[in-house]
């Protein structure tokens, strides 16, 4: 009876060291997909500045070629 009991008791730390172990391996890849998101999300943010720098860039020329429009137009009497 008590040998009974204490295979029973083993059986289940068994089953519960095998569910430990697989919960483990699920969290080994959670994690690294965690990772490879933050790793993507990385290179959104790097990318969305580069944008922005290209935006003020082009915002630049656009003014100092408005500013060139104006000097033309003053040099032909040509002003609004």
């Amino acid at each position: 009876m008590a040998e009974d009991i204490n295979n029973l008791v083993l059986e289940h730390l068994r089953a519960v060291r095998g569910d430990i172990r697989d919960m483990r391996e699920i969290l080994r890849e959670q994690g690294s997909r965690l990772t490879r998101i933050e790793l993507g999300l990385a290179v959104l943010r790097r990318d969305q500045g580069t944008d922005a720098e290209g935006v003020a860039e082009m915002g630049l020329r656009l003014d100092r070629l408005t500013d060139k429009i104006h000097r033309i137009g003053r040099r032909l009497d040509i002003t609004d």
